[in-house]
């Protein structure tokens, strides 16, 4: 089972998408993209690095909000899961 943490948006450059989650960034393709995206939109990427949905931004905080908490109660850094 994959878990997909949402990622925002940061800075779009055509094909290419540079995204944030947890202070960690990197670049991703919106090739698989169904949707246009915009700059502060949240995605889900798939192992690869390609973005394959749109996540509205309450979804993507609370999400976030969440699993933030559970890092900080089993001391478990994000890129582990």
């Amino acid at each position: 089972m994959c878990l997909a943490v949402p990622s925002r948006i940061i800075a779009l450059d055509g094909e290419i998408a540079t995204v944030e989650a947890f202070g960690e960034t990197r670049q991703v393709s919106l090739l698989l993209m169904p949707e246009e995206v915009a700059l502060g939109d949240y995605l889900l990427i798939q192992a690869g690095g390609f973005a394959f949905e749109r996540v509205e931004a309450d979804r993507a905080e609370e999400s976030l909000r969440v699993m933030a908490e559970l890092m900080v109660a089993d001391s478990t850094d994000v890129r582990a899961w």
